[in-house]
C-alpha cells in the first residue's frame, strides 16, 4: 500500500507519518528529509541541488523526483510508502504517477488533512525546540513541565524558526491552496482522494487515518 498525506504546513502530516511508518512498518518518504540527506552528502545529485538553493531558486521537478526514484529503487516496498510533502504541485502528481507505473506500483490512498488557516497559524507561531537537542514544544499545547527547562535534557536554551511569523505562515499557506487545489482535483478524479478533520486531537486524527486505511 502506498499513500500521500496531503495538507498544509502545521496541519500534523510528519507526526501522523511517522505513527503510520511505527504501526504499519511503512517507509516515510519525506522530501525535507530527502533533501537535507543529499545536501550532507557528496553525491553528484547533492552537489545540483545545493547548487540550486545556494541560490536561493526552487529545486526542480525532474531532480526531486529523481530523489525519490532513487530512495523507492534502494528500499524495500514491500509493505508501501508514505509520501509526505510530495508531490506540491500537479506536474509533480503527473510524474509520481508516472514513475510509479514504471516501476508496477500506485497510489492506493491519498488522504487531505483539513485544518483551518487561523488555527495552522496559531499551531506554527507558537512552536519552538531545545537548542542543544532539539525536542519540540508549544507555547499553548506543550510547554515543559519545568518552564523555561528542556524534559529531555535540560538546556535552558531554546530557539524558534525565523519563518515562524503570522505574515509569513499566512503567505506559505496561501501559496499552498493555490498549489495543492489542482491536486486535490487530480485525485478526486481518480477515486483515491479522502478528506479528514486535522483540527482534532492527534490521537483522534490517527484513528480516522486508520480507518481510511483499513
Amino acid at each position: 500500500m502506498n499513500i500521500i498525506l496531503l495538507g498544509p504546513p502545521g496541519c500534523g502530516k510528519g507526526t501522523q507519518a511517522k505513527r503510520i511508518e511505527e504501526t504499519r512498518a511503512m517507509i516515510q518518504l519525506s522530501t525535507g528529509d530527502m533533501l537535507r540527506a543529499e545536501l550532507g552528502s557528496d553525491s553528484m545529485l547533492g552537489t545540483q541541488v545545493k547548487e540550486i538553493m545556494d541560490t536561493g531558486k526552487l529545486v526542480p521537478d525532474d531532480l526531486i523526483v529523481a530523489m525519490i526514484t532513487g530512495q523507492i529503487e534502494r528500499l524495500d516496498h514491500a509493505k508501501g510508502f508514505i509520501f509526505d510533502g510530495f508531490p506540491r504541485t500537479l506536474a509533480q502528481s503527473s510524474a509520481l504517477d508516472q514513475m510509479l507505473d514504471d516501476k508496477h506500483l500506485k497510489i492506493d490512498h491519498v488522504i487531505e488533512l483539513i485544518v483551518d488557516n487561523e488555527a495552522i497559524v496559531t499551531r506554527i507561531v507558537g512552536r519552538y525546540s531545545c537548542a542543544k537537542c532539539g525536542i519540540g514544544y508549544h507555547d499553548d499545547f506543550q510547554e515543559p513541565v519545568q518552564k523555561g527547562v528542556c524534559n529531555n535534557c535540560g538546556s535552558t536554551e531554546f530557539k524558534r524558526r525565523t519563518d515562524d511569523n503570522r505574515e509569513t505562515v499566512r503567505s506559505r499557506l496561501d501559496t499552498y491552496k493555490e498549489e495543492t487545489a489542482p491536486i486535490v482535483a487530480y485525485y478526486r478524479e481518480r477515486g483515491v482522494l479522502k478528506t479528514i478533520d486535522g483540527t482534532a486531537s492527534i490521537d483522534n486524527v490517527t484513528k480516522q487515518l486508520d480507518k481510511v486505511l483499513g
